[in-house]
């Protein structure tokens, strides 16, 4: 056997207690507790009886460096990871300058060297066009050479057609899957809230499920005529569920992810007492009515979704303390969503199998990052997790700098005890 380097003891791992023996990074074994342990020269962790689970993985993350660190930093972003309990985050492309070029991508990466060299993990995700603007494809090879992982256009629809299609097939070539924010780019684009009887109310300009269903389609059929995959970012309403159920019925590569949010909240926050017009609600897609609801926890249970991300988006207080019309979109996600959606596996409502699935094994699947299943080889990603103890959400209790989340005042359950990546502890 390799030589072991650390022990953790007496964890709960799918409520059993186990041992986990760790050597150069890796996973060697996991057995049932003994009584009493030889631990040598190993580093001995004691657990105590926590839940231990797999270091989860974020698909959707902004980070904003460089050009907007007054939002969030590499830094203080992968703190909040670290602290969330996620080892690998991929980070969007709409920084300033856009991440359209290798210099910013090393940028990233050696921030994330400097300041977290055992990890989280990035893996930035390379503009799909320049700027960002919809209307020449970006350098992907130089972008994939300099450690891009994936390729979006972001939150920025990709009016042409055409030019979609050419991104799809050079990603391709580097090994490189396109992730697309699905919304029709003439439906009521970044309104931040569900066309119905609650923007009604408000008086405020809605955007239909239509606007993302649409471009969800025009997406499956692209991917069934050139047999290459496409991802489909924070789905949040039926019509869009139902249409990627009947494209992966017919062999259709493709993958989609939902959020936190779209599992827990409906438009009805909107309207809460308090919270009218609340800014920190305002999110792209917007939340939607209860059904979509339901039909995201549906569809993330069956399968039709493959995996969950934050879409972490924070913003600076003076910019969401504003008129909603011209707040901006997005929700500070990366502290609570580990919190928030193990509060569904407690209640009944996912199961641990779909939760495991949905922040480990299918995303890393999806764009080929290390995960950790606890078999023997596997990277040594793993948090040991206090499922009983409650905080509060406040400004105080968020690591991130984005403080913008409808959670705020909130008491969630479960927290991070201790975190390592391949064997070493980061916090």
């Amino acid at each position: 056997m390799a030589k072991i380097d650390l022990i953790v003891r007496r964890a709960n791992l799918n409520g059993k207690d186990v041992d986990v023996f760790v050597s150069k990074g890796k996973i060697v074994e996991v057995k049932p507790s003994a009584e009493s342990l030889d631990a040598g020269d190993a580093k001995v962790e004691e657990a105590y009886g926590l839940t231990l689970l797999p270091s989860l993985t974020d698909v959707h993350v902004h980070l904003r460096e460089p050009g907007f660190e007054y939002k969030e930093d590499v830094e203080s972003g992968l703190r909040a990871a670290a602290w969330g309990g996620f080892s690998n985050i991929m980070c969007m492309a709409n920084t300033k300058p856009v991440n359209d070029n290798g210099s910013v991508t090393e940028l990233m990466l050696d921030k994330a060297r400097k300041h977290w060299p055992k990890g989280p993990r990035l893996f930035p995700i390379g503009a799909l066009t320049k700027g960002l603007k919809g209307e020449e494809l970006a350098p992907m090879a130089e972008l994939a050479q300099a450690g891009c992982a994936a390729f979006s256009n972001d939150g920025v629809p990709v009016e042409s057609t055409k030019i979609f299609r050419l991104a799809v097939e050079y990603a391709s070539d580097w090994d490189r899957v396109v992730i697309d924010h699905c919304e029709d780019p003439y439906l009521g684009v970044g309104v931040g809230v569900n066309e119905g009887e609650v923007s009604s109310r408000l008086g405020l300009p809605g955007q239909p499920d239509v606007a993302e269903a649409l471009q969800v389609a025009r997406d499956i059929l692209l991917a069934e005529y050139l047999d290459l995959p496409i991802h489909l970012a924070h789905i949040s309403c039926r019509k869009s569920a139902d249409l990627i159920r009947f494209a992966k019925a017919r062999g259709v590569k493709v993958t989609a992810e939902t959020t936190p949010h779209y599992l827990t909240m409906t438009e009805a926050v909107l309207e809460a007492e308090g919270t009218e017009y609340d800014t920190a609600a305002k999110v792209n897609p917007p939340l939607r009515p209860e059904d979509d609801r339901l039909a995201m926890i549906e569809a993330l249970s069956d399968g039709t979704i493959d995996c969950l991300a934050t879409d972490h988006a924070p913003h600076a207080g003076h910019e969401k303390e504003t008129e909603f019309d011209v707040a901006p979109c997005g929700i500070s996600g990366l502290d609570t969503a580990l919190s928030v959606t193990w509060g569904l596996v407690r209640d009944g409502v996912l199961t641990r199998e779909t939760f495991l699935r949905a922040w480990t094994t299918a995303p890393c699947a999806v764009f080929n990052l290390p995960v950790n299943t606890f078999a023997p080889g596997d990277p040594a990603d793993f948090f040991l997790f206090d499922e009983d103890e409650e905080w509060t959400v406040s400004a105080s209790t968020l690591h991130s700098k984005g403080k913008n989340t409808p959670l705020l005042g909130s008491v969630l359950k479960g927290r991070v005890k201790t975190h390592f990546i391949a064997g070493k502890k980061i916090v």
